[in-house]
């Protein structure tokens, strides 16, 4: 069948098509991406008019190249930015009512959940003991275990874009700005990673995400060009060096560095505060860079929903049972 993924970021309103079927690898065919910046838009903990209506034209226009390119279901949901906001219950309403999408809110738990299932499903079984990490706008979300579904499965507020809002007064940051976003990362973490670490160290430690990927090409991983199957990894001794000379340098010369996109410069040296901070924690010398994330765990999760008796992996219960296809929402 072929899915559409749409995926509502604290940055990006990112629309991916696949063709799958159960057993089977997704085949992207077509991905569009709208730079929104949702989480500018919050303001005293609500979503401003300007944000929920850029949104809703967004997800509009989304849903119309969903049915144009022929997707039979579109898998739609919203993390940190509208998770967060006060008024969220009035912005999905928004969504529903005029640009006819039921769009779900994942909890913090579940996007690590899902994010774990995408990595164990292109890592295998040989992964043994994983443990994931994915850095996004709002949040930073982690998860180890040994099978499909996580045995911990945590979400902190770490997010590369919310940090940058609230710690940074300056492009580039001044030093001691810098110095204290560290400080705050590594007290946020203590305890999720005693937990994480509960049960040993991992066999693999694995990353996702846009920031990542741009540290781990910063430090002379390949381009995205050489093509998804390309080992890829980071090192702490290379993030530290990445820290430390990104972090004089404004967004705008950041963006012209390759591997890094101009839409999100602006919260690279957060990003990069908060992977060295979390690589320490968890006492990682090196991750390895994974091209399934979040999205690959929504439509993995879809397809095992089409078995008998499947149910969408969640840490607090099933996320979509008996919602309609995108052909009857119409």
């Amino acid at each position: 069948m072929r899915l559409g993924v749409l995926d509502v970021g604290s940055n990006t309103v990112h629309l991916l098509v696949v063709d799958a079927q159960r057993g089977g690898h997704p085949t992207p065919t077509h991905s569009t991406k709208t730079a929104l910046r949702l989480a500018e838009h919050v303001r005293d903990g609500r979503l401003e008019d300007e944000g929920a209506d850029a949104l809703v034209t967004a997800v509009a226009d989304a849903r119309k190249q969903a049915l144009e390119l022929g997707c039979e279901d579109l898998l739609a949901f919203a993390t940190s930015a509208v998770r967060d906001a006060s008024n969220s219950s009035v912005v999905l309403e928004r969504v529903q009512d005029e640009a006819g999408v039921d769009l779900q809110v994942l909890s913090g738990p579940d996007e690590a959940a899902l994010t774990f299932l995408a990595v164990r499903r292109w890592l295998g079984w040989s992964a043994g003991h994983l443990l994931v990490l994915d850095i996004g706008g709002g949040s930073l979300e982690m998860a180890v275990g040994r099978d499909e579904a996580p045995v911990h499965a945590i979400s902190v507020p770490l997010g590369a874009g919310r940090l940058t809002r609230d710690w940074f007064t300056a492009d580039p940051p001044q030093r001691r700005e810098v110095k204290a976003l560290g400080e705050y990362a590594h007290e946020v973490l203590a305890s999720p990673a005693t937990t994480l670490l509960g049960e040993g160290p991992p066999d693999r430690a694995v990353v996702t995400s846009k920031t990542f990927r741009s540290l781990a090409r910063l430090t002379g991983a390949a381009p995205r060009s050489a093509g998804p199957r390309v080992r890829r990894t980071l090192t702490a001794t290379g993030l530290r060096q990445v820290v430390a000379f990104i972090s004089r340098m404004s967004s705008s010369d950041l963006a012209e560095l390759e591997g890094v996109s101009a839409s999100r410069s602006h919260q690279l040296v957060a990003g990069a505060v908060v992977a060295h901070e979390a690589m320490t924690a968890l006492g990682l010398d090196q991750v390895e860079v994974c091209p399934w994330a979040l999205r690959e765990g929504i439509i993995l999760g879809r397809l095992d929903q089409l078995q008998p008796g499947g149910g969408m992996l969640s840490v607090g219960g099933p996320l979509a049972t008996g919602r309609p296809t995108l052909h009857e929402a119409r």
